[in-house]
């Protein structure tokens, strides 16, 4: 059962127009940024919400084509969505094997702040977009490998593994963020292959990351070959940093969250649209309520609300 006062704020979904690629000049960059860009075809003043893809074994869905089922919802109402292709998405390098990640690491954070950096020259190539974007309210939002990019904007740090320095790739033009199935802390959580394909998850410090943010765990994510430290690891972007924050919790969820990447895709192992649909809600009312503290309170509390309302909740919210 659904909050009556939530479900009327979530309202019905607007149609949406989606423009791809849409492509930012990138000097210095292997190749030049692809996008994909999605709003609702009506509203001003529209939010924006930057949205990094994660890996896996399916060419496209790690790439700008990825993640329709948030993608579509949050641009249905009301926000701007822009994805962009990673260099390590196997549509550009489509070997197997982790090392795109170990190379990339920092240019995906970059990859953001470079969008943020040419909103004029996205503005120009989507013209139904034009004089539309409030750009003082910008969120960020990633899955897995995108959920730890997410983190380095949000303020997390890390030590390069190749030169030893601490790394700070902040954006405070980022107000707000969610972490979806995000890796958690290094060190002795770690499995030997993340410590040899991954490094730079050896250090990850979320002491430092002190922009609001909602951490997505699934309790059944047990993430084997990343970490000994089963599914409470994806819990410790929220435990291990400051406050404000919050963590969702959905119960019987494993690494894909009931199907988060893509419509149907075959390696979700957990596939689930009411899981899925309640996400992308309950993200919605997340990021709304952090962008517009003038109803942020009503529409979060209702949105947690509805999550625990009947007898088989899907999940559960704790805050900090």
């Amino acid at each position: 059962m659904t909050d009556p006062a939530y479900a009327d704020t979530f309202g019905s979904p607007a149609p949406v127009l989606s423009v791809s690629p849409v492509v930012l000049p990138a000097p210095g960059r292997a190749v030049d940024l692809h996008l994909r860009v999605s709003a609702p075809v009506t509203g001003s003043e529209l939010p924006v919400i930057l949205l990094s893809h994660g890996l896996g074994f399916s060419h496209h869905l790690s790439s700008l084509n990825g993640y329709a089922p948030l993608a579509n919802s949050w641009a249905a109402h009301g926000f701007v969505v822009i994805q962009p292709t990673h260099l390590d998405s196997r549509t550009l390098s489509p070997g197997p094997g982790p090392s795109g990640s170990y190379t990339h690491w920092r240019s995906r954070a970059e990859d953001m702040k470079r969008v943020l950096d040419g909103l004029d020259a996205i503005e120009e190539a989507v013209p139904q977009l034009a004089g539309r974007l409030d750009r003082s309210r910008i969120a960020v939002a990633g899955h897995s490998m995108g959920g730890h990019t997410a983190s380095l904007l949000l303020g997390a740090r890390l030590t390069d593994p190749h030169d030893g320095t601490e790394v700070d790739l902040a954006e405070p033009r980022i107000k707000a963020g969610v972490l979806l199935a995000a890796p958690g802390r290094g060190g002795d959580a770690l499995t030997d292959f993340t410590v040899e394909n991954y490094p730079f998850f050896l250090t990850t410090d979320f002491s430092t990351m002190t922009t609001p943010a909602l951490v997505v765990a699934g309790d059944k994510d047990a993430s084997a070959f990343l970490t000994v430290a089963g599914p409470d690891w994806h819990a410790d972007p929220y435990t291990l940093s400051p406050g404000p924050k919050s963590l969702l919790t959905l119960f019987g969820a494993e690494h894909g969250l009931g199907g988060v990447s893509g419509y149907d895709v075959a390696e979700t192992t957990d596939e689930n649209p009411e899981r899925v649909a309640a996400l992308a809600r309950l993200t919605w009312a997340y990021l709304r309520g952090e962008l517009y503290p003038q109803d942020g309170d009503t529409v979060w509390q209702s949105a947690r609300d509805a999550l625990s309302c009947g007898p088989d909740p899907l999940g559960r919210v704790e805050s900090k």
